[in-house]
């Protein structure tokens, strides 16, 4: 599928006015091969703490973005290298973190697409805590599961609907 997020943003201006189309704040770095991805969100909620990426990644991804709210913590990574290969193996289009990641040139090397506040070297704790499926606050816009994500070289979009 190709699509360009200034297009979509220029069709909808009614879909932004009303609130079902929002833009992420500019505040992402992009890793991973895939310039463009797009997907329905599967959400996650967790601070410093990995486990629940790791499991949801383990699972079949169906062409969808994980979308994780790591509260914008900038004191560890949330994926790594290891997390990039296991959602491209698992079909999983995108990633977007709230917070941070590592093994960049790793990423870089998967045919996913990745958004994420920076990079860090240390990894996070692992103890598990953390929600599933739930509406979650990304820079200021709501995310929730099912969702469409729409991100390239200009921004990230969530929608209420599929805009293909």
């Amino acid at each position: 599928m190709s699509f360009a997020t200034c297009d979509i943003c220029d069709a909808n201006e009614d879909k932004i006015a009303a609130g079902t189309l929002a833009v992420l704040p500019p505040v992402f770095q992009k890793f991973g091969k895939r310039a463009a991805f797009s997907g329905q969100a599967a959400t996650l909620k967790v601070f410093e703490d990995n486990v629940l990426v790791r499991s949801t990644l383990e699972t079949p991804g169906n062409g969808r973005v994980l979308v994780v709210d790591g509260g914008g913590s900038l004191r560890c990574a949330l994926v790594g290298g290891n997390l990039g290969v296991l959602a491209e193996k698992n079909g999983w289009v995108g990633i977007i973190v709230n917070g941070c990641i590592r093994d960049s040139e790793e990423i870089n090397a998967c045919d996913i697409g990745v958004r994420a506040l920076a990079t860090h070297p240390q990894r996070s704790i692992r103890k598990g805590v953390g929600e599933r499926d739930i509406a979650v606050s990304i820079a200021g816009v709501t995310v929730r599961p099912g969702n469409w994500i729409y991100a390239d070289a200009d921004g990230v979009l969530v929608s209420a609907e599929d805009l293909a």
